[in-house]
């Protein structure tokens, strides 16, 4: 006898929502990421300078800096002092943001290597790959700290020349290909390909693929590390707000690049309240797409202001409306 095929993740989602409904916050994450490209491209494509640097550093609208605080903070490891107070304030306005939207928020909603590692899970579901190898998920802070070390040691921000994260924006951003004007965009597109450095994504996706499910972002990326920490007291979470209408899908699990953190919220382990309030939660916002109950939603980390709201079986519970704060 053949064996039934596993329903597809998110098919409940797709027959209670639509197609739209089902991938909003993907969609509304892949609108995002290609926005900050955007905004450094429209430079050298049309001459239209709306922020200069990289993500690294930047000057947006030629007043507002914006630093990269791990970047800062290899600098300041490798004991290179740097004297504008731009960068400071750069630094202090990201620390900010991300301290109140959730420091990984970056690894979701910014970071231009998240598509690649996506498109490897989302490959890896396809193709029903269930093996793969294990990493302890504390390997990315040992790997941060070793980033910091080696600045130290070396006197320089040695990491950078092979962050991917680095790599692949430099690689867009800065590539020959855009200054190659009057020239057939296929041709353009063949010259972007040969001068980015592809060869280190190809081989995080590949990592990705067959070797450790989520091996990069989940296990190893010090700048995921790096903004955990930032956002471990953030304001904003993603709460379970509706837990008693779990039907137990999984679902949410099978979408979620750290999966780990969803339990304790969605089960109520030892006590814990509807709010994932773990630092390692990225916000991506699939576990509220691919969940056909509205179990999930986003709104303040305080447990005692996200309200647990009813499931259409107890409509007479209180707390129907979800505060959002």
């Amino acid at each position: 006898m053949s064996r039934a095929p596993a329903p597809r993740i998110g098919a409940d989602a797709l027959a209670a929502k639509g197609w739209l409904g089902a991938h909003r916050w993907l969609l509304l994450r892949r609108l995002a990421q290609v926005c900050v490209l955007l905004l450094f491209l429209t430079g050298p494509w049309f001459g239209l300078w709306i922020a200069k640097g990289n993500l690294a550093s930047s000057l947006t609208l030629g007043v507002l800096p914006l630093t990269d605080p791990y970047q800062l903070l290899q600098s300041l490891a490798a004991r290179q002092w740097p004297f504008e107070s731009k960068v400071w304030i750069g630094a202090a306005i990201v620390l900010i943001f991300y301290a109140l939207l959730g420091g990984r928020v970056f690894c979701s909603w910014v970071c231009p290597v998240n598509i690649v590692t996506d498109a490897a899970a989302w490959l890896r579901q396809r193709l029903g790959l269930r093996s793969g190898g294990r990493l302890p998920r504390a390997t990315r802070y040992w790997l941060l700290a070793a980033t910091l070390i080696v600045a130290a040691i070396t006197g320089s921000m040695a990491w950078e020349l092979v962050n991917p994260v680095s790599i692949m924006h430099r690689a867009i951003i800065f590539s020959p290909a855009w200054q190659l004007t009057g020239l057939p965009i296929l041709t353009r597109a063949l010259v972007f390909i040969a001068s980015a450095s592809w060869a280190i994504l190809l081989a995080l996706f590949l990592f990705d693929l067959f070797v450790v499910p989520r091996g990069w972002c989940s296990h190893l990326c010090p700048v995921g590390a790096f903004y955990s920490l930032v956002g471990r007291w953030s304001w904003l979470r993603i709460g379970a707000v509706r837990r008693d209408a779990c039907n137990d899908c999984a679902d949410c699990y099978a979408v979620c690049p750290e999966p780990i953190i969803i339990k304790p919220a969605l089960k109520g382990i030892d006590g814990a309240g509807p709010v994932i309030t773990s630092g390692n939660c990225t916000n991506c916002g699939r576990c509220i797409d691919v969940c056909a109950k509205d179990v999930f939603a986003f709104g303040g980390r305080r447990r005692d202001v996200i309200a647990i709201a009813p499931s259409p079986a107890s409509p007479t519970q209180a707390g129907s409306q979800l505060p959002a704060a």
